[in-house]
């Protein structure tokens, strides 16, 4: 089992930047890939980036603004938003899987609590 606790969420204005943190225990030498997903009011969960060993992967909506990264050592790992938009208000969940980097809520096999980010125009 892997454990994932979210952290750094908040209220921001539109134009501010925000770091989210995603603390992995338990058996995390089976995450090979880490992601973050987001769910506004209303819509479905949807992929936000992606790290792996072999690389990285943003959707497109977030891609020059989000910076995802992790730190092996703390098995942490991060999501930088910058230039955040209102559009960008959702609860964010950190995910975890075994295998290579997925964009599908079905393929991933732990997930957080989630942490909200709210941005105001």
């Amino acid at each position: 089992q892997v454990q994932l606790v979210e952290s750094g969420g908040g209220l921001v204005q539109a134009g501010d930047s925000l770091r989210l943190s995603c603390a992995a225990s338990g058996r995390t030498f089976t995450s090979n890939t880490m992601a973050w997903f987001r769910q506004a009011p209303g819509k479905e969960r949807e992929f936000v980036a992606a790290i792996s060993w072999s690389g990285l992967t943003y959707t497109d909506s977030v891609k020059g603004r989000f910076t995802i990264s992790r730190d092996n050592a703390k098995n942490t790992v991060y999501l930088q938003m910058n230039s955040l938009k209102p559009e960008d208000t959702a609860v964010y969940y950190c995910a975890a899987r075994s295998g290579h980097r997925a964009v599908l809520v079905v393929e991933y096999d732990y997930w957080g609590q989630g942490t909200q980010v709210t941005v105001s125009s």
